[in-house]
């Protein structure tokens, strides 16, 4: 379908026979059947945790692709990227004999998936391959992009992933058609299995209207985390606000939607314009004869969707976006020919031959007319979408577009920068960047930290710690704050850095601002003192603090530690950016900012994918902090222990054991009271008694509340714990 038009995304019945003798349930045991689990639709779905397990890897576990492609021919690889976007093949011919419109397309809409809110989407991991991305309706015929790469992945083999080589793709396209590379950065690795943790939006059909927004007509309520206006599109709809053509309304939706991508209105120009300015859209035939998305398409489809068996349906009759035409005069050349038309000529509304609202010039001479994609006879009218005369219309948009008229080697660096970064973005700090064509040029938006010493006396910063007066629960909550920001989504955030004592997060209300610039204080003293960074002492105090837990507790435990953190500067901070880690609920502090509409436990497990937590690691690690005396503002509830402070699996003990009850408080918590006397022995969050009801939480916490495994419980926190401080150690690769 276009992108005009309407999908209803409920699964087909299932065609199959389903009743005589056949021995086998249909559907029963696919991924798209009624689970058991759909009798209690509001219990907790775990499965977000449970993801991508080594299972559906192909490869398994010794393959480190990381390391794979450091042997990768990088010079041969991208000579045949080069060649392959001017063969054309007569399954799919090449527009003007160049497909690098198409790859462009394809790489872009990869990364334009990503949204900084939560920092998912994306291109890297490869996972347009799969459902619902493969056939997501603004990604149509993009499996014919794929497909003909495919002999050049067959090629490479394990040296160059998916992930890595679609966004190559469409950067070798740029370079062929004359825009200089800024760089490139090797290192995304595929994933084997749909992603189910990214929330897309609620809308049970595609393309069906506005209902993520709050507030009618207000597009800054755009329910976070999402950036697309609607379920199933990119970003914008190309044919206006619900597809009512209105380029100021447009310009709206457009900066929310490239500012939740983490991009500037001169960085959205920029990628508006230079993403237009190579290539065209499709629309010149009946929408109506396309076949279904490659989820649902037939098996003789061999994984191709869209289909047209009716018409020709392939060329410059193909049927994608449903608008019909190139926006430039040369349209597999890189120069500054889209302003050129856009600024200099008068536009007016018509209609493609599939039916969508496009913008075509007035009187616009034969010269300046592209050539037909099949016939070079024949000069076609370019076309605008109502996006690009947003950046006409729009007066910022359009201050800044005479400035790249006017200008178009500071357009090409300016695009080029932007296309960099919208397709590096959920790359992480560039330590984690491989191969030769890496900028050397650090970016704000790479988060950038420096080297931290590793020369000073690990034991003389331990020893002063100890002697700082700083309680247990303030060394190991501070710690938490700091790395508790990280999230493999995007590779952001994390105790690297020290960013806990810049702005914005020194003044986070999840941070206790009072309590920790008394812990800050007495950090950097230490740091002054010995040679270690901020970040180090940090990390070093939480581990400290976890040992002396332990001791008390008559368990001798040494937390692993790996100096060389740096502490980042004001000026190596994007705060504005910073500010999207900021944390308004953490389960493992129990603390919740707010009332929300999403349970607390809910928010919780996607606080734990996000840090690249498991479900038991997560039970470890909530059961020891509260025993700690870690919660936020020096909370009681779940502090289920005589012995605070000391790393006992009393949290766990206690939860299971049949001699207290549970009973609402009336305020949102919970009281745990003797079975016997009936006095209130503890108080308890939703959080805490989720541990004992959900079966599946419960099952492990009965583990660690065994006679026989509190040392488990004990060696299960500390390795949980190190995973956490480590997780954005990207220079350690």
């Amino acid at each position: 379908m276009t992108d005009h038009g309407v999908i209803d995304i409920d699964p087909p019945e299932n065609p199959g026979n389903s009743t005589g003798g056949c021995p086998i349930a249909h559907g029963a045991h696919t991924s798209t059947a009624s689970s058991t689990m759909d009798f209690w639709p509001e219990a907790l779905n775990l499965d977000i945790l449970h993801q991508h397990d080594a299972k559906v890897n192909p490869m398994g576990p010794d393959f480190d692709y990381r390391q794979e492609v450091k042997t990768l021919d990088f010079d041969s690889l991208k000579q045949d990227l080069r060649e392959l976007m001017t063969d054309s093949q007569a399954w799919w011919p090449a527009d003007w004999g160049h497909y690098g419109g198409l790859m462009i397309r394809m790489a872009w809409h990869a990364a334009g998936t990503y949204r900084v809110a939560d920092g998912r989407g994306g291109g890297g991991t490869g996972n347009q391959r799969f459902a619902p991305l493969n056939s997501w309706p603004d990604n149509v015929n993009l499996d014919k992009a794929r497909r003909l790469l495919w002999p050049v992945k067959k090629k490479y083999g394990n040296k160059i992933s998916w992930a890595d080589l679609i966004i190559l793709a469409g950067t070798m396209a740029y370079e062929s058609m004359g825009l200089p590379m800024y760089g490139f950065g090797y290192g995304r690795v595929d994933i084997w299995h749909p992603e189910k943790d990214t929330y897309w939006g609620s809308e049970r059909k595609w393309l069906s209207g506005a209902d993520r927004y709050d507030a009618d007509g207000d597009r800054e309520s755009l329910d976070n985390p999402l950036a697309a206006v609607v379920m199933g599109l990119i970003y914008v709809n190309p044919e206006g606000v619900n597809g009512q053509p209105d380029p100021l309304k447009t310009a709206e939706d457009i900066r929310v939607t490239f500012g939740r991508m983490a991009m500037n209105d001169e960085e959205t120009a920029a990628l508006t314009v230079g993403g237009h300015t190579v290539g065209k859209a499709h629309g010149n035939g009946n929408p109506d004869e396309l076949g279904r998305e490659p989820e649902a398409a037939p098996v003789q489809e061999a994984g191709f969707g869209w289909m047209n068996h009716t018409s020709r349906g392939i060329g410059n009759d193909t049927v994608t976006s449903g608008i019909e035409g190139a926006w430039t005069t040369e349209p597999t050349k890189w120069d500054n020919g889209y302003l050129n038309l856009l600024l200099n000529h008068d536009w007016h509304l018509v209609r493609s031959p599939a039916g969508a609202q496009q913008w075509e010039p007035v009187d616009l001479p034969d010269e300046l007319k592209p050539v037909d994609s099949e016939d070079p006879s024949v000069r076609r009218n370019p076309v605008m979408t109502d996006a690009d005369m947003a950046m006409k219309m729009d007066p910022g948009f359009r201050q800044i577009c005479e400035r790249f008229a006017a200008d178009f080697d500071y357009f090409s660096d300016t695009f080029a920068r932007a296309w960099f970064k919208l397709t590096h973005r959920d790359m992480g700090p560039k330590a984690r960047y491989l191969g030769p064509d890496v900028p050397d040029e650090d970016l704000i938006w790479m988060d950038p930290v420096p080297a931290g010493s590793t020369s000073y006396d690990i034991d003389t910063v331990k020893a002063k710690i100890a002697d700082s007066g700083l309680s247990i629960g303030q060394m190991v909550a501070t710690a938490w704050d700091s790395a508790r920001t990280y999230r493999q989504s995007d590779m952001r955030g994390g105790a690297n850095g020290a960013r806990i004592r810049l702005a914005p997060q020194k003044g986070w209300a999840g941070n206790e601002p009072e309590r920790l610039s008394k812990a800050l204080e007495v950090y950097e003293a230490i740091a002054a003192e010995t040679g270690a960074s901020v970040a180090d002492v940090i990390v070093l105090a939480g581990g400290v603090g976890i040992e002396q837990a332990a001791k008390a507790a008559g368990h001798d435990v040494s937390v692993p530690f790996l100096p060389g953190r740096g502490d980042a500067t004001d000026d190596q901070t994007d705060a504005e950016s910073f500010s999207w880690l900021e944390p308004l609920h953490d389960g493992y502090r129990n603390w919740l900012k707010d009332d929300y509409v999403v349970s607390a436990e809910e928010m919780m497990l996607d606080r734990t994918q996000l840090m690249g937590l498991t479900a038991p690691q997560m039970v470890a690690l909530v059961g020891g902090m509260r025993v700690l005396g870690t919660n936020h503002g020096g909370s009681k509830h779940g502090v289920f222990t005589e012995r605070e402070g000391q790393l006992t699996n009393d949290f766990f003990v206690n939860l299971t054991d049949m001699a207290y009850t549970w009973a609402p408080a009336g305020d949102g918590t919970y009281e745990v009271r003797d079975r016997g006397t009936g006095a209130v022995r503890w108080t308890a969050s939703r959080l805490d008694l989720i541990f004992g009801s959900n079966s599946v939480l419960r099952s492990y916490a009965e583990v660690y509340a065994q006679d026989d495994n509190e040392a488990k419980f004990v060696e299960d926190f500390v390795a949980a714990w190190a995973q956490v401080m480590n997780a954005d150690r990207f220079d350690l690769e």
